[in-house]
């Protein structure tokens, strides 16, 4: 069977644990020798293109990287008829798109793995390297607290989603009408022995919390709400005195790029605290360890 990697609920509990073995392993064989993978970009991305080509190449692949004018999904060519004549040029296709429904559409008719690269449903990959980092500065997540300040959006659902599979306790800090449906909680709680809540105030997330995370509250695409985000966000920047509610010794994360003066501080991201390189770089190795599991490395 083809294993795709849309979002992090298309592994199991323990998948998504071997996946985080797979990223830390020195010894994995190259399932990708001989064979080209694409690497397809509707959005532009300095930390994706750069993890994911080193991480093809690692696994002994060749990527391809293209950009999404080159393929025009939809205007140039359907969906369907791109994905499968890759497949046939390809050992496996990633994509990172506007839309969730290309690589859904992508991964029903193609006859290699599909690994999403990041969509406006989810960013699988940034979650995985999100859970690394974490594990690597705290040790095991279950039973800690993690906190997400800022907006419910792609980042912060595979982030919560990852968490709570790994037993994590999820706290989502984000103003109203820029959080998180009901249903949405419901779905995340049911995904392992974790759990997720949300209120409305930055420092109430953040209490006792062992990592604090945020996003940009501007993503591309949205540059034309920035003057009345800025606004809807005033008071969840992550700062020096807000790091300080959080548990003793906790670590600040962001998925980059990130806006000093707006959703963190410099004191902060560039302080002690901050793992926000080693979490960039932990890009390049869950990806190799996504890439190695749908490719059948066990």
């Amino acid at each position: 069977m083809t294993r795709h990697f849309l979002d992090i609920t298309d592994l199991s509990g323990d998948e998504l644990r071997l996946v985080l073995d797979l990223a830390q392993r020195s010894d994995l064989p190259r399932p990708l020798e001989g064979r080209g993978v694409a690497l397809i970009f509707e959005k532009p991305s300095n930390r994706t293109r750069h993890s994911m080509e080193m991480a093809v190449v690692q696994l002994g692949g060749h990527p391809v990287y293209t950009r999404g004018e080159e393929v025009g999904f939809d205007v140039c060519e359907p969906v369907e008829d791109v994905t499968r004549v890759m497949a046939g040029y390809h050992g496996l296709l990633a994509a990172r798109v506007f839309r969730h429904e290309i690589v859904v559409r992508m991964a029903a008719c193609s006859t290699v793995p599909v690994v999403n690269m990041l969509s406006d449903w989810s960013h699988p990959l940034q979650a995985l390297a999100d859970v690394l980092t974490m594990q690597q500065v705290h040790g095991d997540l279950a039973g800690h607290t993690v906190a997400y300040v800022g907006d419910w959006n792609n980042v912060s659902r595979s982030l919560a989603e990852a968490c709570v599979m790994l037993g994590a306790h999820v706290v989502l800090g984000c103003p109203p009408g820029y959080d998180a449906a009901d249903a949405e909680l419901e779905r995340i709680a049911g995904l392992g022995s974790g759990s997720v809540r949300q209120v409305h105030r930055a420092v109430e997330a953040v209490a006792g919390a062992t990592a604090v995370h945020t996003d940009t509250w501007t993503s591309m695409g949205q540059e034309a709400e920035k003057a009345e985000r800025v606004k809807v966000f005033e008071g969840f920047g992550v700062t020096e005195s807000l790091m300080a509610a959080a548990a003793p010794g906790a670590g600040f994360y962001h998925c980059m790029p990130a806006y000093r003066g707006y959703e963190v501080a410099a004191a902060v991201i560039d302080g002690p605290q901050s793992h926000v390189i080693a979490q960039a770089h932990n890009r390049l190795h869950a990806a190799r360890g996504v890439l190695a599991f749908v490719m059948g490395v066990r």
